[in-house]
């Protein structure tokens, strides 16, 4: 098999990619990462945590209400508040996320501009696919692996 036929396909690539930065996460509840990508470039990238100075829920414990912990961000959220605190433009992006975004982090979603979301876990939440689907944000999971699709060798020109 040549290098090029071991490549994988761009999503796959940029999965790879938020699924290393999902082992940053410091909530033990979830260990979620995200990347946004706008023109196969890499954005911004961000993982469930505490906010900068408060301490991670991996030292101080989750801060517990009706079942969701007040203490980490998501990792959408960060991903996205990275673009904003830099001055990087989101908007056409597409952002890869290792698990379904949640009504909140729709909403940011929707109004930084991103037109696609490609997940790997299902979090289901009628009210965010509800959003999404009323901004027209294309929503979807990432492909099965097929021996066939996995790899490309089509419009791999950067």
């Amino acid at each position: 098999m040549s290098i090029q036929q071991q490549r994988p396909d761009w999503d796959r690539y940029f999965f790879a990619i938020a699924r290393t930065v999902a082992t940053r996460a410091t909530c033990p509840r979830a260990q979620v990462g995200a990347v946004v990508v706008l023109d196969r470039r890499i954005l911004t990238t961000g993982y469930n945590g505490a906010p900068s100075g408060v301490a991670h829920c991996s030292d101080a414990g989750c801060l517990m209400v009706d079942g969701h912990c007040l203490r980490a961000t998501h990792a959408e959220a960060n991903a996205l508040i990275q673009g904003a605190r830099h001055g990087v433009a989101l908007h056409g992006g597409t952002l890869y996320t290792t698990h379904r975004p949640c009504a909140g982090c729709a909403k940011l979603v929707i109004s930084t501009g991103i037109v696609r979301v490609v997940y790997e876990e299902s979090y289901l939440d009628p009210s965010a696919e509800r959003l999404f689907s009323e901004a027209h944000v294309l929503v979807e999971p990432l492909t099965p692996l097929r021996e066939e699709a996995s790899f490309s060798n089509a419009n791999d020109a950067i």
